[in-house]
């Protein structure tokens, strides 16, 4: 049942950014006056779902369960269509059509992907979110774990801005900025200090679990216990930890540091309970927790309204674009291995998860839209990217591109995006094993 779950999620958020894109498209063909032949969800190749003619197109669905398209007129494309080509241009075709006008309709797709995926955040912003954390308020600074502390942060920094911005909510903070390598300006002790994080630092936190910082420096006592080892060792709701085997624990992040070296392990708790102190062996389990929740802590809350959430909507789904180039970047640059990396139908589908959540479920379909945006830009021949390469050649020569050459690209770009699917579904089928 989960994995009919996974694949409904995948199939409903790809059929949602597939047709919202191509939409795009459309809206700017029908504007110019050009001819839409065909809109499809999913590709027809060898068939379709379902299929409708309305005026001039033909609305469908094909049986090829990825991507879609709208075929425009005159125009050449992954329909292939040169019959069409060899026929004398038509005044409501593609190629009629002056060099800006067909600019625009290219890229109306990604503009129509990055519309939505802004306003996708924007809305779970405000739906879900309704608030964030005001790390500019918080009085402890960060705790900082032992890889910080070696890179240059010390407990108690504030986090004031991140390559010359300033950060004011939580995730701004704890964020993909900060893994590419990044200037990050504390305030320590009255002190303006700069950081500088290598950008080597998302392999850090993606192989070895390594915590950075967080916001647990403060002061607490054991609110509740869940686990039957610690409830067993006698640990109780109001125990005060103030040490652990041989390190002192002033603060929460201090009893999640010292536990984490003492997985699988007993340690030895020293406690305060009605002001007497008290010691119990307690096991570690393996993921370096003993059990139980801290007393809450109060953040520092503000409400998201209209402009705040379009605001950082508008940040967040851009930064996801920032992410996804940076880590493109070290795929082509040899230094991350494409197979670990890339993802592809399967593995996208496991993200959204054996559950239906539709806070997830916005999340990564948010961050689908932006990255759906950002491939299609890509300069490669098949893609809106190539597209609108070789239209602004074009308009740089003052003469159109020949049509045997635009075929003849058109067939490369589609032979790199097949062996790309290809290899990244593959790799999906390899990693289930």
């Amino acid at each position: 049942m989960s994995g009919l779950i996974m694949a409904a999620q995948l199939l409903l958020a790809l059929s949602f950014l597939v047709f919202v894109h191509e939409l795009g498209h459309f809206i700017a063909a029908r504007a110019f006056g050009i001819k839409v032949e065909k809109f499809f969800i999913f590709f027809d190749w060898g068939g379709k779902i379902y299929s409708k003619k309305i005026g001039d197109t033909e609305y469908g669905i094909g049986i090829f369960p990825l991507g879609g398209y709208v075929k425009i007129a005159g125009m050449i494309d992954e329909s292939m269509d040169k019959e069409q080509m060899k026929k004398p241009p038509q005044p409501w075709e593609f190629r009629s059509k002056p060099a800006w006008q067909r600019l625009i309709v290219m890229v109306a797709g990604v503009v129509m992907n990055v519309i939505v995926g802004v306003l996708i955040f924007t809305l779970s912003h405000l739906n879900y979110s309704e608030a964030y954390v005001d790390v500019s308020q918080i009085d402890e600074g960060i705790y900082a774990y032992e890889y910080a502390e070696q890179i240059g942060f010390q407990t108690g920094d504030k986090i004031v801005a991140i390559d010359g911005k300033d950060v004011v909510r939580l995730n701004d903070v704890i964020s993909t900025r900060l893994y590419f390598g990044s200037n990050v300006t504390v305030n320590r002790n009255g002190n303006l200090i700069d950081i500088v994080l290598p950008d080597t630092l998302y392999s850090h936190v993606a192989k070895d679990g390594g915590l950075l910082f967080d916001y647990t420096n403060f002061p607490f006592k054991v609110d509740s216990v869940f686990a039957e080892s610690a409830k067993k060792a006698g640990l109780q709701k109001g125990d005060e930890i103030i040490r652990l085997n041989d390190a002192e624990i002033a603060s929460f992040g201090d009893i999640v540091s010292v536990l984490s070296k003492y997985k699988d392990d007993t340690v030895e708790l020293e406690i305060m309970r009605n002001h007497a102190s008290k010691t119990l062996n307690v096991l570690v389990d393996s993921t370096g927790k003993i059990g139980f929740a801290p007393t809450q802590h109060a953040y520092p809350i503000v409400d998201y309204t209209f402009f705040t959430a379009m605001k950082y909507g508008w940040k967040d789904a851009f930064e996801s674009i920032r992410a996804n180039a940076k880590g493109l970047g070290k795929v082509f640059s040899g230094k991350e291995k494409a197979r670990d990396s890339l993802q592809g139908p399967i593995g996208i589908a496991k993200i959204f998860g054996g559950t239906w959540n539709w806070v997830r479920f916005w999340s990564i379909t948010g961050l689908l839209s932006m990255v759906l945006a950002f491939v299609n830009i890509l300069p490669i021949p098949a893609l809106d990217g190539g597209h609108v390469l070789f239209t602004l050649i074009e308009m740089v020569l003052g003469r159109k591109l020949p049509d045997k050459f635009m075929e003849t690209v058109q067939i490369i770009g589609l032979v790199i995006v097949m062996g790309l699917m290809v290899f990244v579904i593959g790799n999906d089928i390899i990693n289930l094993f």
